[in-house]
């Protein structure tokens, strides 16, 4: 959630906040397309869910927790997102492999900014996730399992992240972080 930004609407408890209906289907589609683009590698489709000014960051959860900075992936506008992708695509080798994102219902956690009707216009959503990874010929294992932090900005009917915060909850990765989570 943004650290210099007040809120307009908080969740208490357990308990996340309702949208309109139109919102939260919208936020769970933005979710499914996420997950969806990136076990696909679609990457210029996942790059188009976020906002141009966007901010994406992997950082294990020991860094998250104790506010220090340092992230395994830190990433500012959808240029350097470009610049991952070419990575990606054009220049790391590895042993070929696929990932598959299972992403857990977003709950929306706050409402950053309404529109003047009070329909909500930035959210901040939380969403558990799981990643596997597979092999040619050998059994799938979990690469990594976290939470998504997000900020996200509504524009008509459909949501974008302005924010991608993904927090995973052990400090190790096996060999290497080669595709977004």
């Amino acid at each position: 959630m943004g650290v210099n930004e007040p809120l307009a609407r908080t969740a208490a408890g357990a308990r996340s906040l309702a949208l309109d209906i139109e919102g939260a289907v919208a936020l769970t589609r933005l979710y499914a397309d996420y997950a969806a683009a990136l076990d696909e590698r679609r990457f210029d489709d996942w790059i188009g869910l976020f906002l141009d000014d966007c901010r994406y960051t992997v950082q294990p959860r020991e860094n998250h927790e104790r506010g220090l900075p340092l992230a395994t992936i830190a990433l500012e506008g959808t240029g350097m997102l470009r610049d991952r992708v070419h990575a990606v695509r054009d220049t790391l080798f590895h042993s070929p492999y696929y990932q598959r994102q299972v992403i857990g219902a977003p709950r929306v956690r706050a409402i950053l900014a309404a529109d003047v009707s009070g329909r909500a216009t930035r959210v901040a959503v939380e969403a558990n996730y799981a990643v596997f990874r597979t092999h040619l010929h050998q059994p799938s294992e979990i690469l990594s399992v976290g939470r998504h932090l997000d900020e996200l900005v509504r524009d008509g009917n459909d949501w974008s992240f302005a924010l991608k915060h993904v927090v995973f909850d052990t400090e190790l990765i096996p060999n290497s972080l080669i595709y977004p989570i």
